[in-house]
């Protein structure tokens, strides 16, 4: 794999150095900073309940859109009637 070399001041260097884990290199630190976050990194970050809540405004975030959904298609039938 070809590599690129950059220059990073030391205040650069030091927060990226904090981030890195043991055994991970400088461009796995990268990756994973710059790159989107995987489920399994965000996991944990709610507690249970805030879980829950969260499942339930989804819930019914999505209970609201098909009950729109179907109304919409209600009034198309009635007006095409």
């Amino acid at each position: 794999m070809a590599t690129k070399t950059i220059s990073l001041d030391e205040e650069a260097y030091e927060h990226l150095k904090a981030h890195k884990r043991e055994g991970e290199s400088f461009s796995e630190v990268v990756k994973r900073i710059a790159g989107e976050r995987s489920w399994m990194e965000v996991a944990g970050l709610l507690s249970e309940e805030d879980a829950v809540d969260l499942e339930s405004t989804i819930q019914d975030g999505r209970q609201r859109s098909q009950t729109r959904r179907d109304q919409l298609r209600a009034d198309l039938q009635d007006s095409d009637d």
